[in-house]
């Protein structure tokens, strides 16, 4: 018989990507402070996948290309400061049943990296680390029965690309990673049984891997295009169930083990030259060194 998806789907609170990053004034971080926030474009796609895996399950006049497993329910969950409701709603908003907001108080954990010896400051400070991610999540996962994570590869303001994999290591579960399309197929050798298909792109083109049950999938560009929250289901979602927890209560410690030394602006791009013709292009190029 075929098990349902119970699928967690984590988001974090980022600048905007609209925004261009500053260098706050002591150079530890980037400027947080009056900064307009939105959910992490990566993880919009992840919340857009596991919708669309919902109603590809969704029994209907319509058939879907890729039938799925049926899908039991769709967890969102958050981890650092309050305004990171703001994000669990708008998840709730475009599709996720449930949220849960695990509460990470930055000055504790700002004072705790500083009694070793150093942290960044400001609203920064005080978040997970990838590692800390990945294991907040994994109790997550026991704790909730999920058997489907599907996450964004990366966040836009660290991009450390680390907090999969991790978490597929901590559970002992398979990975695929860079998902460009997500679908499932009938598994022949277990009786009602799935397996999952992604297909991610690679240097050489693309590559297709497979695995069963339960699995962690990370989320690229290419893999959709996020819907957008309407009017009506942001009314829908402030009555959805947002549980609020914190670190302890999943017997997680939030001390960070990195000291970020310095953060500096790239050094802006120098003007290009002109010439006149291909061998004033290569007598150039000799004197830069190039040829």
């Amino acid at each position: 018989m075929s098990v349902p998806l119970k699928i967690l789907v984590p988001v974090k609170r980022v600048i905007d990507y609209a925004i261009k990053p500053r260098v706050n004034s002591t150079r530890t971080a980037i400027e947080t402070q009056n900064v307009k926030h939105s959910l992490n474009p990566f993880d919009e796609l992840s919340l857009e996948a596991a919708v669309r895996l919902r109603e590809a399950s969704t029994p209907g006049p319509k058939k879907s290309k890729n039938p799925s497993p049926l899908v039991a329910d769709i967890l969102a969950i958050s981890a650092g400061p309050p305004k990171c409701v703001d994000v669990l709603r708008t998840a709730m908003a475009m599709g996720a049943d449930r949220a849960i907001f695990v509460e990470v108080d930055p000055p504790a954990a700002a004072a705790s990296a500083d009694a070793e010896g150093g942290g960044a400051e400001g609203e920064g400070a005080g978040e997970l680390e990838p590692l800390g991610v990945a294991k907040l999540l994994a109790a997550v996962v026991k704790a909730e029965g999920r058997n489907l994570v599907v996450c964004g590869k990366q966040s836009i303001d660290d991009d450390s690309n680390q907090t999969g994999q991790m978490l597929a290591g901590l559970l002992g579960w398979g990975q695929a990673t860079q998902a460009a399309e997500i679908c499932f197929e009938a598994d022949g050798d277990v009786e009602g049984g799935w397996r999952v298909r992604v297909t991610k792109e690679v240097d050489g083109g693309v590559e297709t891997v497979r695995g069963r049950l339960p699995m962690v999938v990370t989320t690229d560009l290419r893999l959709n295009e996020p819907r957008y929250a309407s009017l009506p289901n942001i009314m829908k979602a402030k009555k959805k169930p947002l549980v609020k927890k914190r670190l302890e209560d999943y017997g997680v410690d939030g001390g960070r083990r990195l000291r970020v030394i310095r953060v500096e602006e790239p050094p802006p791009r120098k003007g290009g030259g002109k010439v006149e013709d291909v061998d004033g292009m290569i007598a150039r190029l000799r004197e830069l060194g190039a040829i």
